[in-house]
């Protein structure tokens, strides 16, 4: 189940790389030290920005590879990983729920972790890994069998291994974990198969659960092991039984806003996706039909697992919008603290930070068709006949009314990191221009078994392009700027104080883009689709930049005809690293 080169590793600590334990101070500051990477998103807030100058517009050209590490093998499926750097050591997951640890200098491998994954697992979206978390001495991530596992960051020991659900009832996970004040803190995946969303937070020392907190009204939490208080009203937006089995999945984790003191994670597509079976006899005005909380975003307090407030962006949510989209914080042009998030539904939201109420919000896609816009309180105002239809209104009874719905089920923006700037104050959203035929279908409740009631196909907008990166203005939703891709658009960004913003395309292009015009600076071909997360960080008075490759994820899997115009694209498993040599930055 694990390797590693012991040799190395001593290696490392002799040459005086070793650091004391991770604290919560180190992540709480994380996003101000370029020497490491200890949180996904490069900070607990997920701005995914590096005060940075080093490479800068000027010098871009001159990045160059440093090094290559293979993760290797036949499991070469979707790489949507982000390294975490610290001590000398990069750490990065691999799909099939790996861990690797690699030595920044020279990209050797020091230990490798497999999880020893049963038969009979099901993920939805390909099985992928979104990144680990440190804390202390360990080194932490999930596993495609809805498990969270503890390492010894030095050597690649299990500390401690614990069941976050039953992966036989259709439970996964995919994401990063976050810690805060001493708590590893995790979602869960497979909203697809009628699971229950929650969030988890356990002891980083011992595993053992502090905290539970289930996303859809009428389930309990609770707190130091005993129930502690309900989610919601117990069939206030739910009709009958259907809330025991209502989705609301936490998949891709959450942030963390230290002004509040609020943990903010959002919850999936309820289920099934059928929103006429979900809501039978409920009438389609009002919020009795509203299935809280899913497709929320939830603000949660991270002592205790309480619900401090709710916003939902798609409520009677019948296209598979899930409201799990990344939650960042900053500060507006009025010196307003704001969150904002870019929903898979299509439109982007400024919220309040203290109370998560709605403030504004616009299109950040083309042609949306299912709402004619967003109200004054934030719900969205329906176009009802882009509504899937009810199949029991049909003549059989089989099939609903269909119709073309836009965006599509994966959304105007899927998992995919945005990244926001302090230096321009704008966000950089990867998002797709695309729709998809949708009907609904009759549908029964299993255990473990896909519970939709729902086909669907997806069919590009336009001819050209499918993905399209935009620099938005989050106190006008203008956008400023507009980078067209061929394919889907499926990996992380990252802005810099240089004046860079750095992504990567299916095409396996690693581009680093002018972040006030849009235009490449700089391009390096990985040989595969990119789907990572970048990453910066400086080493020896060097800046370094380090991204996956690794074609995969949802779009090949359920991406219909436009799966079609990407199928000719290579799978691979590749950590590229790149420096700018201080030669060379001194140069300029």
């Amino acid at each position: 189940m694990r390797s590693f080169v012991l040799a190395a590793v001593t290696a490392i600590v002799c040459a005086g790389f070793a650091q004391a334990q991770v604290t919560e101070e180190d992540l709480a500051k994380d996003a101000e030290t370029p020497g490491d990477v200890l949180t996904n998103g490069m900070g607990r807030s997920l701005q995914r920005f590096s005060p940075m100058e080093t490479l800068n517009k000027t010098n871009v050209q001159k990045l160059v590879p440093a090094w290559a590490f293979s993760l290797g093998g036949e499991k070469q499926r979707g790489q949507e990983s982000q390294p975490i750097i610290y001590d000398g050591i990069m750490y990065i997951t691999g799909s099939y729920s790996r861990l690797f640890a690699i030595d920044i200098k020279t990209g050797k491998e020091l230990w490798q972790f497999d999880a020893r994954l049963p038969e009979g697992i099901l993920p939805c979206c390909d099985v992928i890994n979104r990144g680990a978390a440190i804390h202390g001495d360990n080194i932490y991530f999930g596993t495609l069998d809805a498990r969270i596992v503890a390492l010894n960051r030095k050597t690649g020991d299990v500390v401690w291994n614990k069941k976050i659900a039953d992966y036989k009832e259709g439970y996964s996970y995919t994401a990063a974990p976050l810690i805060v004040n001493g708590l590893v803190i995790t979602g869960n995946s497979g909203g697809e198969f009628g699971i229950v969303g929650e969030v988890q937070a356990r002891n980083a020392e011992t595993g053992e659960l502090v905290w539970t907190r289930p996303v859809i009204e009428g389930h309990m939490g609770t707190y130091m092991g005993k129930e502690s208080t309900m989610t919601g009203t117990l069939n206030a937006t739910w009709p009958g039984d259907m809330w025991k089995s209502g989705g609301g999945a936490t998949w891709l984790g959450g942030s963390y806003d230290a002004d509040t003191n609020t943990l903010v994670f959002g919850a999936g597509n309820p289920a099934p996706w059928n929103s006429h079976l979900r809501n039978a006899g409920t009438p389609v005005e009002g919020n009795k039909g509203d299935n809280l909380y899913a497709a929320s975003r939830l603000g949660i307090n991270p002592e205790n697992g309480e619900i401090k407030w709710h916003f939902q962006t798609t409520p009677r949510e019948g296209w598979d919008f899930d409201g799990v989209n990344e939650v960042v914080p900053f500060v507006d042009k009025d010196g307003n603290k704001r969150f904002a998030t870019a929903d898979r539904n299509g439109f982007f939201y400024i919220l309040n930070r203290e109370d998560g109420k709605f403030v504004n919000a616009w299109p950040f896609v083309k042609n949306i068709s299912w709402a004619k816009g967003i109200d004054e309180t934030g719900r969205p105002i329906y176009n009802e006949d882009n509504r899937p239809g009810d199949p029991t209104a049909s003549a059989d009874g089989a099939k609903g009314a269909q119709v073309f719905a836009v965006p599509s089920f994966l959304g105007g923006k899927n998992w995919m990191p945005m990244a926001y700037s302090q230096k321009t104050g704008l966000f950089y959203v990867p998002s797709n221009e695309w729709g998809m035929d949708i009907w609904n279908e009759p549908i029964s409740f299993k255990k473990g078994a896909a519970y939709l009631g729902a086909g669907f196909t997806i069919k590009p907008l336009f001819e050209d392009y499918i993905g399209s990166l935009k620099a938005m203005d989050p106190n006008t939703g203008e956008v400023k700027w507009e980078f067209k891709n061929e394919a889907p658009l499926w990996g992380g960004v990252m802005t810099t104080a240089g004046g860079l913003v750095f992504t990567g395309n299916p095409e396996g292009d690693f581009m680093a883009l002018d972040d006030e015009t849009g235009e490449v600076l700089w391009s390096f071909q990985t040989g595969s689709g990119i789907v990572g997360q970048p990453v910066t960080w400086e080493q020896d008075g060097e800046q370094y930049v380090s991204v996956i490759s690794g074609w995969g994820g949802a779009v090949p899997l359920w991406g219909g005809e436009v799966a079609k115009k990407v199928n000719y694209l290579n799978q691979g498993a590749t950590v590229w690293t790149f420096k700018l040599p201080k030669e060379l930055a001194a140069a300029n």
